[in-house]
């Protein structure tokens, strides 16, 4: 196991930092993405650790959102803090410096890193920037991450459209609102998470995760058609095959286990639109905690 657990929000996620011993002292512990793997991992004696994240360049004190949080003991500077709404690459840069900070600190020199959805691409690119220097990663979990593409950026791309839906109520109603929030929401993130980027972005990443064990955990709650298989089944934002990395070549992805939660939704926020209870959410599944565990030596 390594010395400690990262954990990274995705795509328009607002997260503090935390360490084993400090976090959010109002609200949601570590976000609503976070909170409960946060939890369980602590719970299990891990010593785990919060990648900040914030819609925007700056840095993470409060979140006045949806299940937001507020009385943050411990707020890093915004290089350190990942912009969750803006480029992949970008938001690696900023986690590989907070790894780096982390790991001067802390006096770490390993760290296994669990990224939902978008966190899983910052986590792919910052262990690339790690090569330069920093805590070496042997173990990374992806939750939902889109790896070969999105059902919002699969729209903003023309790759799908609510004909694809099938007059699937859920489907239907996510689709035919992703152009306005990705309007509303996105510098550059909803952009790049279609399969057209990231199959061009996918295959500049070879040799990146050699070394690195990679456990790839997908949902598909929403199944009501087959085709096309771009999009069904998904999790109210990603596609079981884009979240499983089926299609992603070996020379990108050369260890990778995977596993399926056909019942789950991609986050509280879906879970709670569908009125689904948070334990069907991918981040708050005690069955996935489990996963996790297998997957970072628990």
């Amino acid at each position: 196991m390594a010395d400690a657990v990262v954990l990274v929000s995705g795509g328009a996620a607002v997260t503090p930092f935390t360490d084993p011993e400090r976090a959010a002292r109002t609200g949601l512990a570590a976000g609503n993405t976070l909170t409960a793997l946060r939890a369980h991992l602590l719970a299990r004696g891990v010593s785990v650790f919060t990648a900040p994240a914030r819609m925007g360049v700056g840095e993470v004190r409060e979140d006045a959102g949806w299940q937001g949080f507020a009385d943050v003991p411990v707020v890093l500077p915004a290089a350190l803090t990942v912009n969750a709404v803006g480029e992949i690459d970008a938001a690696g840069t900023a986690l590989a410096a907070f790894l780096r900070w982390l790991a001067e600190e802390r006096g770490l020199t390993s760290v296994d890193l669990v990224g939902h959805s978008m966190g899983g691409l910052f986590s792919r690119a910052a262990i690339r920037e790690l090569r330069a220097g920093g805590p070496t990663v042997s173990r990374l979990v992806t939750l939902g991450t889109p790896w070969d593409g999105s059902l919002l950026g699969d729209v903003l791309s023309d790759e799908i459209s609510v004909a694809d839906a099938h007059g699937d109520p859920a489907t239907t109603q996510i689709l035919e609102q992703s152009r306005a929030y990705a309007a509303e929401n996105s510098q550059g993130a909803a952009d790049q998470v279609s399969r057209h980027f990231l199959r061009r972005w996918n295959a500049a990443q070879e040799g990146v995760l050699d070394g690195v064990r990679v456990t790839a955990v997908a949902a598909g709650r929403f199944r009501s058609a087959e085709r096309p298989r771009q999009l069904w089944p998904h999790d109210g934002l990603v596609s079981q095959q884009s979240a499983r990395a089926d299609e992603v070549p070996p020379a990108v992805l050369p260890n990778v286990s995977r596993r399926t939660f056909a019942d789950d939704v991609h986050s509280i926020f879906f879970a709670d639109a569908f009125d689904l209870p948070w334990e069907r959410a991918i981040t708050w599944d005690p069955e996935v905690f489990d996963v996790v565990d297998d997957a970072i030596g628990v």
